[in-house]
């Protein structure tokens, strides 16, 4: 997979800053979560988006309503829930594995 150097960043990232991975690629019937971790008591679905350039946009033109709404429907599956603390957020990544720049974003 090649956006896979991409996701392992950002999950160490992530862990850095406290977040436990409870998974990663869960697929669901409305897409699939890339990293699907909780920070504190707060269950959070990462989505990684990585370009090298912007020929075919940047990474956050990416994440479009359609992209977020099944996300969104996807944590619902996953926890089979809606009263449970959830939050959605993406790890923009920017270049190439050799070098590259993070960006972090909450999208609640």
């Amino acid at each position: 997979m090649k956006g896979a150097w991409a996701e392992a960043r950002a999950c160490t990232y992530l862990q850095a800053k406290g977040y436990v991975l409870l998974g990663q690629n869960k697929r669901t019937p409305f897409g699939e979560i890339d990293l699907w971790m909780r920070d504190g008591p707060v269950y959070v679905a990462v989505e990684v988006k990585q370009r090298r350039g912007a020929t075919f946009g940047t990474p956050l033109e990416a994440l479009t309503p359609t992209k977020y709404r099944r996300i969104y429907q996807s944590v619902l599956y996953l926890l089979g829930r809606d009263d449970l603390p959830v939050r959605l957020e993406a790890v923009l990544v920017y270049g190439t594995p050799q070098q590259f720049r993070l960006e972090h974003l909450r999208l609640d």
